[in-house]
């Protein structure tokens, strides 16, 4: 499956952005989706995940609350609200699919990625 991340901007302290990730090739069906982030210098962070039914999320500590992921498996989409954003939510974002498989984790597993789409946040 092939993932397109969009919707990345410059926002200042406080604002939201809603990203985007549109896949191709393949449905979502039976896939679970991930958002990460990566700032230079960084290791590549997880940030949320949605199980395949969408009934199930996870999110990272730093976003809990703030973030939220979602997804339209009609239309092969997934998105990922971020509220309150902060100067630390600078980084590229990157969309993730795995399959579906009763893993133990939230974090690992991902096969496919997107291109990333850059969040730039002012203080």
């Amino acid at each position: 499956v092939q993932l397109q991340a969009s919707g990345g901007g410059l926002v200042q302290a406080g604002g939201s952005l809603k990203l985007s990730c549109a896949a191709s090739g393949r449905t979502f069906i039976g896939y679970d989706l991930g958002w990460f982030r990566r700032t230079p210098g960084k290791e590549r962070e997880f940030v949320a995940a949605i199980r395949l039914s969408g009934s199930t999320t996870s999110y990272a500590d730093s976003v809990k609350g703030r973030f939220t992921i979602s997804r339209d498996n009609v239309k092969n989409t997934a998105f990922l609200q971020m509220n309150s954003l902060k100067p630390e939510d600078t980084a590229v974002y990157y969309c993730a699919a795995r399959l579906s498989l009763p893993y133990s984790d939230y974090k690992s597993g991902y096969d496919f990625w997107g291109q990333g789409t850059q969040v730039t946040v002012s203080s």
